[in-house]
């Protein structure tokens, strides 16, 4: 499974690592993601989410019916 958020959409960054003679050699900005169990009340289930730390932080200011709901809409996750 790919290294993305469900919630957030953020994946991982490509870049480079520059040593101090200035040669370049690429690398990945990896995520900070891990895998969340949530009981969602409005369906009466778990659910288990592959998130990142603001993701954690998007459901817990907005809700998680709400987040879910606006991650399927741009089409992160599917309901």
């Amino acid at each position: 499974m790919s290294k993305i958020c469900q919630i957030t959409g953020k994946k991982a960054q490509r870049g480079n690592n520059v040593s101090h003679a200035n040669n370049k050699t690429k690398r990945t900005f990896d995520l900070n993601l891990f895998r969340k169990k949530f009981y969602w009340p409005e369906q009466d289930m778990w659910i288990t989410l592959r998130l990142t730390a603001a993701g954690l932080r998007t459901i817990n200011k907005i809700g998680l019916d709400a987040a879910i709901k606006k991650s399927a809409k741009k089409g992160y996750i599917f309901e």
